[in-house]
């Protein structure tokens, strides 16, 4: 049985599956993976290698982590590849690797293709309140996210789903898909399908800033955006000028509309919060530079602050 040669590149926790998975098949051989250098992290910026390559040394595999995926060409090229896999790499392939290998570069979008194309396609769904997401694994071409799709799998999204819990589901998901994909492209059974840009957008990557809430939205509008930014860049206001991160909200939305969008106000024992319409329940937040505390600790803690206006 003929086995397939594939390198894997990939940077974060959310691609360790979909390498674990081809490194367990029989069917495939990673025969090297390329993953970002190693960066400093933490408080001390302690040099920190990538969860792939993590999961790499420790199955003794070769780990290529050049500053730009293009000064390895050559190497790339001496290894007659069937396919390159790619998982959350965090930076665009160019063109002169997309057809290194027969079967060029596949990529595992985390989201339903063409929808949402893009960096921040895990907060997209959640943010807009879509039913579902999913995964696409699609063949990449040398504009962003907007190559021929080989399958697409979907799945609800929970009603207190979050960045973090999503991208753990679609992460076992796309590895769940991936194999049989990969071999029945290459055999010849699935023929690749074009997208149609009319139905596409285009999420870009999110900063800190892109967190900061909008007090004057509805109440489920912001609710839904608490739960888009977890874990990272984490939902924040500002309160009497110091710099507040929302952590956790409750999901019943109150149908109160007595005080101007962001005042302050109890509720339940509870921190409640004007939005444009209606009112939301603050369950645990983290003042800057302290650590987090539910709302009942913040009531007891910082009573001045209390009935004054977030934003």
């Amino acid at each position: 049985m003929k086995r397939y040669r594939l390198a894997f590149v990939g940077t974060p926790k959310l691609a360790v599956p979909s390498l674990s998975v081809l490194v367990n098949d029989h069917r495939f051989e990673v025969v090297t993976v390329i993953t970002q250098p190693d960066m400093p992290a933490g408080r001390l910026l302690i040099l920190t290698p990538p969860p792939i390559k993590v999961f790499a040394l420790a199955h003794e595999l070769s780990v290529l982590q050049p500053q730009k995926i293009s000064q390895i060409n050559d190497q790339l090229r001496e290894l007659q590849l069937d396919a390159i896999v790619v998982m959350a790499y965090s930076h665009i392939i160019p063109e002169s690797i997309l057809s290194l290998a027969k079967f060029g570069c596949i990529n595992i979008h985390v989201s339903l293709l063409p929808k949402y194309r893009g960096a921040s396609v895990l907060q997209a769904p959640i943010q807009n309140g879509d039913e579902e997401s999913g995964v696409t694994i699609m063949i990449m071409d040398k504009t962003l996210d907007t190559g021929p799709i080989l399958k697409i799998a979907r799945t609800k999204l929970k009603p207190d789903e979050t960045a973090e819990t999503l991208g753990e589901k679609l992460s076992l998901l796309g590895a769940q898909i991936l194999p049989d994909t990969l071999l029945d492209y290459f055999e010849g059974r699935i023929k690749p399908q074009s997208q149609n840009d009319a139905e596409a957008s285009y999420v870009g990557r999110l900063s800190k800033e892109d967190g900061i809430i909008d007090w004057t939205k509805s109440a489920r509008e912001i609710e839904r955006f608490t739960r888009a930014m977890t874990p990272w860049p984490i939902a924040w206001t500002w309160i009497s000028g110091k710099k507040i991160k929302i952590l956790e909200v409750d999901q019943k939305i109150l149908e109160l509309n007595t005080y101007k969008p962001g005042k302050t106000f109890v509720y339940n024992s509870m921190l409640g919060v004007q939005c444009g319409r209606d009112s939301l329940i603050i369950r645990s937040l983290q003042l800057e530079g302290k650590t987090p505390m539910t709302s009942q600790e913040f009531i007891r803690g910082y009573k001045d602050f209390v009935g004054t206006k977030l934003g």
